[in-house]
């Protein structure tokens, strides 16, 4: 073992800062630099002709019509609507798959007899659907939260059948051995073992609802801002159409930034959250 020896008057300093360590750069910096990245190319692109600035307009001019848009009451009724259809969708599809999944994970005959039928159903795309959904509900939020728990569903459904599947057995033959019941053995024992593997379902779904609200919205015209956009775009109002495209970008980083909250806050007490590292 080495002792290292300081000279007098020389101050101790951290190993790192007397190796010209640097320290690492914070996310957030990263990715602010991305984004003003991203939208100085935007600005360049149509400035120096590669595209016509009719097609495809600079990104200051996109922006303002953004800011724009924050200042109308329609505008915040299709992102009402739009939310309103997403949460709808997404509550039922997690409640509905979070169910069915523990019934059939926990018993094998259901999970041998219903593999083929998920295996089948599972790659269908929701946008498939939307011919049905038109015939059945027309152009009302029952088309779109059609789509969007038949995608979300899916998310949730394999995320806790893995989640079952990966219960220790010790741990379910113990419960047992103590005369824990049913219940109990669902709540002390499955459900701390499924619970980050359906938040990871719910965080997944969470976009694609959002994305089959957009969807929904634009081909079926359901109310949202994928019907604004529709709008936009057959009105020739460039920006504005741009504009919104944003407006869903936004939200749909919102959505992730709160469902990732959401999910450390629940599993707090998980080693993936709280990093733990084994040396």
């Amino acid at each position: 073992m080495s002792t290292e020896v300081l000279k007098p008057g020389r101050a101790a300093q951290p190993r790192a800062a007397r190796t010209g360590a640097r320290r690492p750069v914070p996310k957030w910096v990263l990715g602010l630099a991305g984004v003003i990245g991203f939208l100085l190319i935007w600005e360049l692109v149509p400035a120096v002709g590669l595209v016509e600035p009719r097609f495809l307009p600079p990104a200051s001019e996109v922006i303002m019509a953004l800011i724009r848009d924050f200042g109308l009451t329609a505008f915040w009724v299709a992102v009402g609507h739009t939310l309103m259809a997403w949460g709808i969708g997404l509550a039922a599809a997690v409640v509905a798959a979070g169910i069915l999944g523990l019934v059939i994970g926990m018993s094998p005959f259901l999970r041998r007899f219903t593999n083929s039928t998920i295996e089948f159903l599972r790659p269908v795309p929701s946008v498939a659907l939307i011919p049905v959904a038109v015939l059945l509900f027309g152009t009302k939020i029952e088309s779109s939260l059609m789509l969007i728990i038949y995608a979300c569903f899916w998310q949730v459904l394999i995320q806790v059948l893995y989640g079952v599947a990966d219960v220790d057995n010790v741990a379910t033959q113990t419960a047992q051995s103590y005369g824990f019941s049913k219940l109990q053995r669902i709540r002390h024992v499955v459900f701390p073992t499924v619970l980050p593997y359906l938040m990871t379902g719910i965080r997944l779904a969470a976009s694609v609802a959002l994305i089959l609200a957009i969807t929904a919205e634009l081909i079926i015209g359901s109310p949202g801002l994928g019907d604004e956009i529709a709008m936009a775009q057959s009105g020739g109002a460039v920006s504005g159409m741009y504009a919104l495209v944003l407006a869903t970008g936004l939200l749909g980083v919102a959505i992730n930034i709160v469902m990732r909250q959401a999910e450390q806050r629940l599993l707090s007490w998980h080693p993936s959250v709280r990093g733990e590292v084994v040396l």
